[in-house]
């Protein structure tokens, strides 16, 4: 294994943090940037790097990656893993909060990648992990938001992928299913304060239900399933385009893949 510098996103909690304590262990130099930097202890007790940065404000990305370049010298790995999920109705989301939902998972994602890239590009290698989601090539109920960004990330690196290949460097996304973490726990809440009651309701409490079920500890796959796709991913000379992992990741998307749309509907509806 060659020991690399790794910027990760979305440090603080989840799949990102274990991804990152994972990466130093392997030896790599990584560089852990979230809002919550009080929550990135543990990474820097274990030898690691932490960043305090949102996303979603520019300066603070181009410090991010600044500090980083100016501590190693270059940046062989970014993994864009920042990202949350807005749920709630379509009519019942109000635009401010659908537009910050792109601002996080597709613009800040976008952003920092195009800090990084003429490091990149410069050094004639690297590579860019786009975490997205079985999200990103199916959909679930009240996720209209959340769906939308993922499916705009999977198109997104596709192009990207294409475009980077001339300069030797790699774009993989990484397609979690079911994943115990705190993504279901930020997501409900919020999705019952903006669509429990009204017209959505009994959808809403549906989906509630159903998420708690499938969210569980029995039912969900631990964070140790992406990370060992992450590190796959980093170690690989020749990595795949995509790795899919986790509970129900492979199965839903192969089943949207090939049932009609009414079937795959009723799929949904029995999940719930």
């Amino acid at each position: 294994m060659k020991k690399q510098v790794i910027l990760i996103t979305g440090a603080s909690s989840g799949m990102g943090k274990h991804a990152a304590c994972e990466l130093i262990k392997a030896g790599h130099i990584v560089y852990g940037a979230a809002r919550r930097i009080n929550k990135m202890q543990d990474l820097l007790e274990s030898g690691g790097h932490a960043i305090e940065m949102d996303i979603t404000k520019p300066e603070e990305v181009q410090l991010a990656v600044a500090k980083v370049i100016s501590e190693q010298g270059s940046i062989d790995v970014l993994i864009n893993n920042a990202g949350y999920a807005v749920y709630g109705a379509v009519e019942d989301v109000p635009i401010k909060e659908a537009r910050r939902q792109f601002d996080v998972n597709i613009f800040g994602l976008a952003h920092i990648t195009q800090e990084v890239l003429p490091y990149m590009r410069e050094a004639k290698k690297g590579k860019i992990i786009n975490i997205s989601s079985m999200g990103g090539r199916m959909y679930t109920p009240l996720g209209a938001w959340y769906h939308a960004t993922k499916h705009a990330l999977e198109g997104w690196s596709d192009c990207l992928r294409v475009e980077l290949e001339q300069f030797g460097i790699d774009v993989v996304v990484i397609q979690p299913g079911i994943i115990k973490t705190e993504f279901d726990d930020v997501m409900l809440e919020p999705m019952m304060q903006r669509s429990g009651s009204g017209p959505y309701a009994d959808l809403a409490r549906a989906v509630k239900k159903g998420s708690e079920k499938t969210y569980s500890d029995k039912n969900s796959s631990p964070p140790e399933v992406i990370t060992k796709c992450i590190i796959d991913a980093v170690n690989a000379d020749q990595p795949k385009t995509r790795y899919a992992a986790g509970k129900m990741a492979k199965l839903t998307i192969y089943a949207r893949k090939f049932l009609p749309d009414r079937v795959f509907d009723k799929f949904l509806k029995s999940q719930m």
